[in-house]
């Protein structure tokens, strides 16, 4: 089964297709952030309203100072993530490594 992107991660994407591309129209970000036509105007009417998109005079969608300042922070939070989530899985291997120098129940048992 797919693993599904958070509201946070979906809209990074699409802030990140404008970014990348300079202004861009709805397909674009559509095909590029892997959204459904549906989706897609959902997220872009709340971009709007949370003033991260505006809509130029070239009818495409260009990011904001503050859509640029929410991609860096978000990129920011994602690189955290990812540290921690590397840590995590470190300190898991360490459990399994402390776990196979422990005596089992069984062999506890059978002393």
């Amino acid at each position: 089964m797919g693993k599904y992107r958070s509201r946070l991660r979906i809209v990074a994407d699409m802030l990140s297709v404008v970014s990348d591309n300079g202004d861009s129209r709805k397909t674009r970000i559509m095909y590029l952030a892997n959204l459904s036509w549906d989706l897609l105007n959902r997220y872009l009417n709340d971009l709007m309203e949370a003033g991260l998109l505006s809509f130029n005079s070239s009818s495409c969608y260009e990011l904001t100072s503050k859509g640029k300042m929410f991609l860096d922070r978000f990129n920011e939070y994602s690189r955290h993530c990812e540290m921690v989530e590397e840590h995590f899985n470190d300190l898991k291997k360490e459990r399994k490594n402390l776990e196979t120098m422990c005596p089992s129940s069984e062999e506890i048992d059978e002393e």
